[in-house]
């Protein structure tokens, strides 16, 4: 799921990596990513880009 908007990620352009506070996995969708829509760790409430 994205992190940002919740949808599902699909595509070869939506992307999950380790947050940068806790290492939780952050998923962003490529319409998120392309936009830079805040992101919110659900673990640790860490706001990215």
């Amino acid at each position: 799921m994205c992190a940002s908007s919740g949808t599902p990620l699909v595509g070869s352009e939506s992307t999950s990596f380790p947050c940068p506070a806790c290492s939780a996995p952050i998923g962003r969708s490529q319409a998120c990513r392309v936009q830079s829509v805040k992101y919110v760790c659900p673990e640790c409430n860490f706001v990215g880009p």
